[in-house]
């Protein structure tokens, strides 16, 4: 049995998406603001506890549909009857989730109420939880009765200032969404609906809808997950560095946030390791010492308290008929860990032998970090153990195994656990936290009982551990004709390259062996060598403020390997520009390279041009084409792919106005910063480029010298002797002087005007609900 996939409609930022779920772990990846924490909230709202549904959990494009509902509530009856109230005026703005899961016939005791038919055969079987109205004659009940005495206390008002006539405070409610927002919680519940596995790959226009209940649906009695699926969860806020009660609430279905970690050490003795719960043999020489050191103590104290109990009696207390006053201690074993203490940090010398006096820390004086990552694994164990009722939570099963058999699903969700952590523990969580969460006999491989696990991220080196197959994206939308704020759409990324692909296999190690931030960026800048990506960083800084300010991904690939990741970007959605080199060669033989010259009838070897965009093998072509004809637009999902290769540059070189065109980004800045390499006192590439420019006969031999210093040079040092130039003496400020190549300062304010746009859209999008809401009040 296991989860294969959720739909989340009407919550937060999800309109109505799917996400598939792993057999094993689900990571969701996105940009901020991309809808991966309304994800974890709806499942946590959903199967945890509905209580924590607030009026922000509705998507804000359906107040204006909700509050329609309240105005129709005040309008008056048509023909003196007024219409009966039916949910089908509220489905459309409910938030729901549907739970879609795959069960073999062999576990049907388990699904009883989930069955659509009497002779299902195993399969698929789902169920909707709906946060819905408890009773709607009672809602609308008291919303009338509410608007009814805020008007009446408007007609009764009179104004000492009669300068505004007819306007005045807005009293509760104004609206039903202010009506909701103090009376949610008594007036909503959630409810579940079974659902038509036939239909759940229902789609509208080509595109996944969620299926439409029939019309009267009942819903199902109680909660249909009891007994069938555990949740558990660590939530992003862990407030580890606070100090918290001593006699913090040991309730296991608390998730454990904001206490110390010896409050949840305390917690899990308290469930599994107590003596005095449920003894069993081997507990019987523990509580023997307690009892045996009880009886010491009490004669300690006896003792002790003796001179001033033979004082106390002098006083005629107490008397013969009196009571005798004794003094007796009483000792739990729980009682050992209940202090601040109970958890330390033994410090060892260097050679790892034990002094005499112990050097131990409390639990507070450790790095966060590592509080954090113990805090979580323990956390981990904890729920698995609470799940296999492990030591004495075992006793319960054994006195009712009707209501505790262990249900075969085991749901763990975690938000964000790179908190604290450094890069590398954070990848060491990754790959630890599902084998913690199967470490039981009972579990390991067998299929039986199964635990999936589901991780929000924002940190690139959670990413980097997960394998391609785990990774659920998040993908922002625009606001649209059906959806007036921006919305979000999850990509499996497990189906862009499809079963086998060699593509896939070199994306993936591509990314792993770089790194995976492309999946929370905003954009993409894909680069062909090492000079671009160290100096590009620079160039962004010192020269584009807008974009320094937003979260671009830049990767180093070069054009013979870019195209490889066009089916990821398209699935992606993200908006990217892609630097590369014209790569000219001989259009005869054997394509010998040779620099690129117009008019000459060379072609390009540069696959990324003729694969992906714009798809030209001439290199007079490419050479052609206008800045529009560089872009590559999609509309579905909406992104542009734009392409930037180098330009031909007017020089002035040996006193002649000269054009030249540039082979590669190295010889491009040269030519844009002729007299500063000229006057260089530099090393390298930077030295043999200024041999180049004090000696060449004439253009040509400055074409082909240059071309061949870029042949040679070493060109990620080149980049670095121009940052060490701009740091140091005597050429302090080259590097503040250098113009970037035209066609590098072309895509970059191409980049920067996308990104401005695209926030300028979603900044539009959020103001205009909150107009029309100010318009109306």
């Amino acid at each position: 049995m296991k989860i294969v996939f959720v739909d989340i409609q009407n919550f937060r930022k999800l309109k109505s998406i799917r996400i598939a779920f792993s057999d094993t772990t689900t990571l969701f990846v996105g940009a901020n603001n991309s809808g991966k924490t309304s994800a974890m909230l709806a499942l946590g709202h959903f199967l945890i506890n509905h209580r924590r549904f607030s009026t922000n959990d509705f998507t804000l494009s359906n107040w204006a549909s909700i509050d329609s509902i309240g105005s129709n509530i005040e309008a008056e009856p048509k023909d003196g009857q007024k219409a009966q109230p039916t949910l089908s005026d509220w489905e459309a703005a409910l938030p729901a989730l549907d739970i879609w899961i795959q069960v073999e016939k062999s576990e049907v005791h388990y699904v009883r109420k989930l069955l659509p038919t009497l002779d299902w055969k195993g399969g698929l079987l789902g169920v909707r939880l709906r946060y819905e109205p408890k009773k709607l004659e009672d809602l609308y009940k008291e919303y009338l009765v509410a608007r009814t005495s805020a008007k009446n206390t408007m007609k009764d008002w009179k104004p000492k200032v009669a300068a505004n006539p007819g306007k005045g405070p807005n009293l509760w409610p104004e609206n039903m969404r202010a009506f909701l927002d103090r009376k949610l919680r008594s007036t909503f519940i959630t409810r579940a609906y079974l659902l038509d596995p036939n239909k759940c790959d229902n789609k509208k226009d080509g595109v996944f809808a969620p299926q439409e209940l029939p019309l009267g649906s009942e819903a199902i009695e109680g909660n249909p997950l009891d007994g069938l699926i555990r949740i558990d969860e660590i939530a992003a806020q862990r407030n580890l560095g606070g100090g918290g009660d001593e006699n913090d609430d040991l309730d296991e279905d608390k998730t454990g946030d904001g206490r110390k970690l010896s409050n949840q050490l305390r917690s899990y003795y308290s469930r599994h390791l107590d003596p005095s719960e449920s003894p069993e043999a081997a507990d019987l020489d523990a509580l023997e010492a307690i009892e045996t050191s009880q009886k010491v103590f009490d004669d300690r104290l006896a003792d002790g308290f003796k001179s001033a109990l033979e004082e106390l009696q002098s006083l005629n207390y107490p008397g013969i008929t009196d009571p005798k006053l004794k003094i007796a201690t009483r000792i739990r074993p729980n009682e050992g860990m209940n202090h601040s203490g109970a958890v330390q940090f033994e410090v060892l010398p260097i050679d790892g032998k034990q002094t005499l006096v112990p050097l131990r820390l409390p639990e507070e004086y450790n790095g966060l970090g590592y509080q954090n990552l113990i805090s979580m694994v323990f956390k981990l164990m904890s729920f698995r153990d609470a799940w296999m009722r492990v030591g004495k939570a075992s006793k319960a099963q054994i006195e009712n195994p009707t209501t505790n058999l262990i249900p075969p699903l085991h749901l763990v969700l975690v938000e964000e656990p790179e908190a604290h952590l450094h890069a590398q523990v954070q990848q060491v969580f990754l790959r630890k936290a599902y084998e913690v969460l199967r470490n039981h006999v009972e579990l390991k491989d067998k299929p039986t009982l199964r635990t999936q696990l589901i991780v929000s991220t924002h940190s690139s080196h959670v990413a980097h551990e997960a394998q391609f197959s785990w990774l659920r994206y998040f993908r922002r939308l625009p606001p649209s004709a059906n959806c007036c704020v921006p919305t979000s759409v999850v990509v499996n990324l497990s189906e862009v390259f499809g079963p086998n692909d060699e593509t896939q296999k070199f994306v993936t190690r591509y990314l792993r062996a770089t790194h995976c931030d492309l999946f929370f960026a905003d954009a993409a800048i894909l680069l062909e060598g090492a000079a671009e990506r160290i100096l590009l960083p620079h160039f962004i800084r010192k020269h584009f403020t807008d974009l320094n300010r937003c979260y671009v991904s830049l990767l180093e690939i070069g054009g013979s390997h870019a195209h490889q990741l066009q089916p990821l970007f398209e699935h992606l959605g993200l908006t990217a520009l892609i630097i590369t080199d014209l790569d000219s060669v001989e259009s005869t033989g054997h394509h010998k390279s040779t620099p690129p010259i117009a008019g000459a009838g060379l072609w390009t070897a540069n696959a990324t041009l003729k694969e992906w965009h714009p798809k030209k093998k001439l290199l007079d072509e490419l050479l052609s084409l206008t800045g529009d004809q560089k872009i590559r637009k999609h509309d579905e999902p909406k992104f542009f792919v734009r392409v930037a290769f180098q330009l031909p540059v007017e020089i002035t070189f040996k006193t002649k106005k000269e054009t030249l065109i540039a082979t590669t980004f190295e010889d491009a800045l040269v030519l844009e910063n002729l007299d500063l390499f000229a006057a260089s006192n530099g090393q390298g590439m930077v030295a043999a480029f200024k041999e180049v420019l004090t000696h060449a006969a004439d253009i040509d031999a400055l074409r082909t010298e240059m071309s061949n210093v870029v042949r040679s040079g070493e060109k990620a040092r080149f980049a670095l002797d121009l940052l060490i130039a701009g740091n140091g003496k005597p050429d302090e400020d080259q590097l503040e002087a250098l113009k970037i190549p035209g066609y590098i300062n072309e895509g970059l304010l191409w980049v920067e005007e996308q990104l401005v746009e695209k926030k300028q859209e979603i900044l539009e999008s959020v103001a205009t609900p909150a107009k029309a809401e100010a318009t109306k009040k």
